[in-house]
């Protein structure tokens, strides 16, 4: 199995910058960009939101602002020609069903090295996505 290149490389989106440097470090490591595919985990919103209360937000909506959004983000930055998709969900979980999906041979993804306190309480998504990932990862911490 050769390092370079990879196809069908899923890289998790949260509009830091680090995840945007994650991408860099994958395009590296495809021959195509068509071979990337961008992925952003939208939470789901509990019932009692007001925007759902009141029928000001909805799924469809949220999810096309996200794409919207992530498409003008990647355009910035030189980064046209990439698969993006929008879930909903935990994002350790959807970013490792939406791989196996793809059937993704490797994730990038960032760490933003939070403390052990932090991650015992309410958990990583890079750790859950090592995890519980069907391919390799690799996490690129600053």
């Amino acid at each position: 199995m050769t390092w370079l290149p990879r196809q069908n490389v899923v890289v998790p989106i949260d509009f830091s910058d680090d995840s945007f440097a994650a991408l860099e470090t994958a395009r590296e490591m495809v021959a195509e960009a068509s071979d990337l595919h961008v992925i952003h985990v939208l939470p789901v919103l509990e019932p009692a939101e007001p925007g759902i209360i009141w029928h000001t937000i909805d799924d469809d909506s949220r999810s096309q602002h996200a794409q919207d959004a992530l498409e003008r983000e990647l355009s910035k930055r030189s980064a046209d020609g990439l698969r993006v998709v929008v879930r909903f969900g935990d994002p350790g979980h959807e970013v490792v069903q939406y791989a196996e999906q793809a059937g993704a041979e490797l994730v990038v993804l960032s760490c933003k090295g939070r403390s052990a306190l932090t991650r015992l309480l309410i958990g990583s998504v890079a750790e859950r996505i090592v995890r519980l990932a069907h391919c390799p990862v690799l996490v690129l911490k600053r």
